[in-house]
């Protein structure tokens, strides 16, 4: 039986004295300090301490090892991150929020302090050059080329924004978080890629995928939030880019010149409406003036046929007098008086000329045989013309012969 140092024999068994245990742990540590003491003893016979070797305090030593080893659970929580403790390597249910936070130290138990806001950045298709060496981009054909439903490539360039919402799937669900977020996107946009035309994409673009994204991350637990998803380019190959450029500038004219008339559609279109209703307004103005107009009419005709059947001789002489009225109202008239006995005749042609607008010759005889004859002073003018002669020869031949 192995025998230590410090144990007492009784019947052969029996425990170890403790002092003796202490004293021994104090003589080997005087030892590493340079303080033997009488190195030349027998190993068999332990030494009795002397008044002159020194003793350490092995407790209070052994105590403040322990508060020390307490004293490495104390750790710090950052605001916008999250602690995950792990007893023995599993992760507890609770994490711990920011601030000052203490666990059983290692190795009964770790902490992993998780930024949960950081914005993490993810390209695909390419990648960006450090600033020192310019700040350019080295494309990755693997990744960016992709095939549309009509059966074309494209080259897309885009990047993933993300952070973390769940740090214990950060930690015990993934291996490695951008392999995860750059699988996830590829799949979400070939996709949608390979839904669209070519020729939609170039034009309109790609739709959001961040939700189509989302859906896949949260179905592994990866613990990663999509915040956004930005294209960088979107164009074909280089081989046929040339080609592309010149039906993209064709589709460009033929755009504009559906819009240029459109917008002469847009000109022209109100004002024949406008035209058109406001034909429709006069028409219906003039039906409705006609319809009054002949209601009028029709009720004055029965007026004037009951007042006709009660006197018809003076209804018919005031319809008389009311058309003589009527029409030299709007007539020019020249008075001739032909009980005066002058053959001279002068006509005031100048003023019947500028009120009438030069009424001809036989329209103004046919005016003057018409007129009754009444009171009216002529005015002379300077010159005659044929049309002048003729009119005067008329009346003269008129006056003989009345005479």
């Amino acid at each position: 039986m192995i025998k230590f140092p410090g144990w007492r024999q009784q019947n052969n068994e029996g425990p170890p004295d403790l002092d003796e245990v202490m004293r021994d742990l104090s003589r080997k540590i005087n030892a590493m300090f340079g303080k033997n003491g009488g190195g030349n003893q027998s190993n068999s016979q332990p030494r009795r301490p002397t008044s002159g070797d020194v003793n350490l305090p092995i407790l209070p030593i052994l105590g403040l090892v322990f508060l020390i080893w307490l004293g490495s659970g104390f750790y710090i929580v950052d605001q916008g991150s999250t602690g995950v403790v792990m007893r023995f390597g599993k992760a507890l249910d609770e994490t711990t929020e920011p601030g000052p936070r203490w666990h059983l130290p290692y190795p009964i138990e770790s902490v992993e302090v998780v930024n949960m806001e950081q914005v993490r950045r993810l390209e695909v298709g390419y990648r960006s050059s450090a600033e020192g060496s310019g700040g350019g981009k080295t494309k990755l054909p693997k990744e960016a080329l992709m095939l549309t439903e009509d059966e074309n490539i494209i080259d897309l360039q885009f990047a993933v924004q993300y952070n973390l919402n769940n740090a214990k799937y950060y930690l015990f669900n993934n291996r490695s978080t951008d392999t995860a977020v750059m699988s996830a996107a590829e799949s979400a946009i070939r996709e949608v890629v390979g839904k669209n035309k070519l020729d939609d994409l170039l034009q309109k673009g790609l739709a959001d995928t961040s939700e189509r994204m989302q859906v896949i991350l949260d179905s592994y637990k990866t613990g990663v939030k999509i915040i956004s998803v930005s294209l960088q380019s979107a164009q074909p190959p280089e081989q046929v880019q040339e080609a592309f450029e010149d039906v993209n500038r064709a589709n460009q004219d033929n755009q504009r010149q559906i819009n240029e008339g459109q917008a002469y559609a847009n000109d022209v279109i109100p004002k024949a409406r406008g035209t058109a209703s406001r034909l429709l307004s006069e028409a219906a103005g003039y039906k409705l003036k006609v319809e009054s107009e002949a209601r009028g009419n029709a009720s004055r005709f029965d007026q004037i046929l009951a007042q006709y059947n009660n006197a018809p001789e003076v209804t018919r002489q005031r319809l008389y007098l009311d058309a003589q009225e009527q029409i030299l109202s709007a007539t020019s008239k020249v008075i001739v008086d032909q009980k005066a006995g002058n053959s001279l005749l002068y006509l005031p042609l100048d003023k019947l000329i500028s009120a009438t607008g030069a009424p001809s010759a036989t329209t103004q005889s046919q005016s003057l045989q018409s007129l009754n004859p009444q009171t009216e002073s002529g005015a002379a003018f300077d010159s005659a013309a044929a049309t002048t002669e003729r009119s005067r020869d008329a009346f003269r031949s008129r006056d003989r012969e009345s005479r």
